[in-house]
């Protein structure tokens, strides 16, 4: 075989491999979606603003813990104002994140929400929630961010703590090419 065929071959090799890693990679958070929801990692909550209609269930307490952390050194300040709530399951609770820009600049946050244990996410509802838009900070801006949710009386009756931690991501450059 001629080192011609051979480069031709090689370059055929790679391309197909470029093709695959790309296609692959276009794949893969939906494949992560699955995984998520067959293993109830990374429990995401319902980003609709459901209401439930049951009466709260006065008999019953649940911990809600809260944990905000902020993405790869993000120049702002992000946690809760209560680490923890005990609340009733089917009655309305509110809290607030605080957020302060620490940068000279405007910048736009996104906050992600995950719910663990997964299987709680499901009974886990958002009627209002700063997560739901991408906030936009002024230099040296700070915010009070509301949270209002339900825990639905359905949740199992083995769960009594739910973890609803918020990632905060820079979205800044993702902002600024969609305006």
């Amino acid at each position: 075989m001629s080192e011609r065929n051979q480069n031709g071959m090689l370059t055929g090799k790679l391309l197909l491999m470029a093709v695959v890693m790309f296609g692959f990679g276009f794949l893969l958070v939906p494949l992560y979606d699955v995984f998520c929801e067959i293993t109830g990692l990374n429990g995401k909550t319902d980003a609709s603003a459901a209401v439930v209609t049951e009466a709260p269930d006065l008999g019953r307490e649940v911990t809600v813990e809260f944990v905000g952390t902020v993405n790869q050194g993000a120049p702002w300040e992000f946690r809760p104002e209560v680490s923890r709530m005990r609340v009733h399951p089917g009655q309305l609770y509110s809290t607030t994140f605080y957020a302060r820009n620490r940068s000279p600049m405007v910048i736009a946050g996104q906050a992600v929400p995950s719910v663990s244990p997964g299987q709680a996410a499901e009974y886990f509802r958002k009627t209002e929630c700063f997560c739901f838009t991408r906030q936009d900070f002024l230099a040296g801006e700070e915010k009070d961010m509301p949270l209002r949710f339900i825990v639905d009386p359905d949740l199992p009756a083995h769960v009594d703590t739910v973890s609803l931690s918020y990632t905060m991501f820079d979205v800044t450059a993702v902002a600024a090419t969609a305006n």
